[in-house]
């Protein structure tokens, strides 16, 4: 990049305008006296099918809403490589994701301060929690009113849905009402990130409020090339945007909140990261830090699907041109029925033995069927109960495959690459059978087409999930938080968020987590960014670059 046009110097730059990206950019521009600039690489949110919560199936694997990222072959899935969701959009992944809201379980919070990260127990993070949440269903010590990122009911219901949740009870999962209170033990349908039956995004709820602030400036289509350096203080970035050069100068800090994918392929394209990976690319090391990239973890989805007969799943109803007519009406006058769905509308916590302290299962449960997010759905009626392992074993990486950051980078998340995973994962459909097997579910007739019931053995099983596995959009851990990096060589910040060796920059992003949560990642994400901007503004007043 020779020469790039300078558009100006600010105090603060956020890189990404996605889920964290959009709290940051409404935190620290609530100051007059900050200026404020974020880079989003995609577009605008202002996709049509973004906003209807159905849409995610016209948004996933759509490159107007989505990187369409894909995987490196997984061993563990049979040689497959599997699609790899990430918004494309301001709002990010909250654009396209499943609405869920789900904070994780204080035990998760209380590992991640016993591993040296003071200040993210399960107290410290709860304020976090209630400052920008809107909860419909009222406040309380766990919940709070009046803040951005609004959380609802869902709109609907189904037969078969309800029949599973009774069928779990039947077999020793209790109902439950609210998964957010630090135990998420149960089965319910799940609360959402919709307002009125329209998804609620980071964009709108964080981000368009603060747009008509003279102090905030937003850029689309601008695609950082590399963090800009004095030494080992970053003072900047360079950014492509319609092919042409630019950079911007940040007086104070540059906070990197791209995501776990784009986050780490960034710092490895500026020089920091493994030494010997960023030698093998051309790429001048700024700082070896052999940690950037690494330590990738995700849920991985074992997705059983069933057809059951005597009742109605959203198969037949989209496959009908009466039932889509119906569909639309309904959601028109009302702004509900399917199309104000999330992909999942009943979940579960379940601890798979009785060994386990906390849930270490999730299921999502749907009433359709589809061979992937992206085609079309079975012709007949049925559902899915997905189940994922909450505490998976199986570490992967996100590596550079050219010193071009605009270059897919290399996306290899190891599924089910430990004999534990493996175990967890057979365990995880037998646990699924038992609950489609109990009286409740009985009267649908259910029967189980995916994987199907002659793979019976420990090892038919274990090549099952292999092949029904995938990512259910959880990527986190490629800049670990970790207090001492000669101690821990896969930390990458510190527990303020500060990249270790260099100064003025922080990560804001699922990357930072140093185990995966053990449910949806996108509010964890609000509330990471939310501390964070507490952090910055502390730091600012003391007179500390990051």
């Amino acid at each position: 990049m020779n020469n790039p046009t300078s558009i100006g110097t600010y105090d603060y730059i956020i890189i990404g305008g996605g889920t964290a990206g959009c709290v940051l950019a409404n935190r620290l521009s609530s100051d007059p006296d900050i200026q404020v600039l974020m880079l989003e690489a995609g577009g605008k949110d202002n996709y049509l099918w973004i906003h209807i919560p159905v849409g995610y199936l016209n948004c996933i694997g759509n490159p107007r809403t989505d990187w369409c990222f894909k995987t490196e072959p997984e061993p563990g899935l049979n040689g497959r490589a599997i699609g790899y969701p990430r918004g494309r959009v301001l709002g990010g992944s909250s654009s396209i994701n499943g609405m869920i809201y789900m904070r994780g379980q204080v035990r998760d919070f209380e590992k991640w301060q016993a591993q040296g990260n003071p200040g993210w127990g399960w107290d410290d993070v709860l304020p976090y929690y209630k400052r920008s949440e809107d909860y419909a269903r009222g406040a309380d010590e766990m919940h709070s009113t009046g803040g951005e990122w609004r959380v609802e009911k869902q709109r609907l219901s189904w037969e078969i849905l309800d029949a599973f949740r009774d069928a779990a009870a039947e077999v020793g999962i209790p109902k439950a009402i609210d998964f957010n209170r630090g135990n998420n033990e149960g089965c319910g349908y799940f609360e959402v990130n919709q307002k009125r039956g329209v998804r609620w995004n980071a964009s709108k709820g964080f981000l368009r409020p603060a747009l008509s602030r003279p102090n905030l400036k937003v850029i689309t289509h601008a695609a950082v090339r590399r963090l800009r350096f004095a030494g080992k203080r970053v003072i900047g970035v360079e950014f492509w945007q319609n092919n042409q050069a630019f950079q911007a100068d940040a007086t104070l800090e540059t906070v990197l909140a791209a995501g776990a994918v784009s986050s780490p392929q960034i710092l490895q394209c500026s020089g920091i990261g493994p030494a010997p990976l960023l030698q093998q690319h051309g790429i001048p090391v700024v700082h070896d830090l052999p940690g950037v990239g690494e330590n990738l973890q995700d849920h991985l989805q074992l997705r059983m699907a069933f057809k059951v007969k005597n009742t109605r799943t959203l198969n037949e109803t989209v496959g009908s041109l009466m039932g889509r007519l119906g569909m639309g009406l309904e959601y028109l006058l009302f702004r509900s029925g399917p199309l104000s769905m999330s992909p999942s509308q009943l979940g579960a916590f379940v601890r798979s033995d009785e060994h386990q302290a906390t849930p270490n299962l999730e299921y999502h449960v749907q009433p359709l069927s589809l061979d992937k997010f992206g085609d079309p759905l079975h012709g007949f009626p049925a559902f899915t109960a997905s189940v994922c392992n909450l505490h998976p074993e199986s570490r992967g990486h996100i590596r550079i495959r050219s010193a071009d950051s605009r270059e897919v980078p290399l996306i290899q998340p190891n599924y089910l690459s430990t004999e534990g995973d493996r175990k967890m994962a057979v365990d995880s459909l037998r646990l699924t059978r038992r609950i489609v097997a109990a009286p409740a579910l009985q009267r649908f007739m259910p029967e189980e087409f995916k994987p199907g019931r002659a793979l019976q053995s420990e090892e038919e099983l274990a090549k099952a999930a292999g092949d029904i596995g995938t990512t259910i959009f959880h990527p986190s851990g490629t800049c670990k938080m970790g207090n001492d990096p000669n101690a821990d060589h896969m930390a990458v910040v510190d527990a303020r968020l500060r990249v270790h060796g260099i100064v003025g920059l922080r990560v804001v992003d699922a990357s930072i987590m140093p185990t995966i949560l053990s449910g949806n990642t996108s509010s964890p994400v609000v509330m990471f960014a939310e501390k964070a901007s507490d952090m910055i503004r502390e730091d600012r007043k003391l007179g500390k670059l990051a």
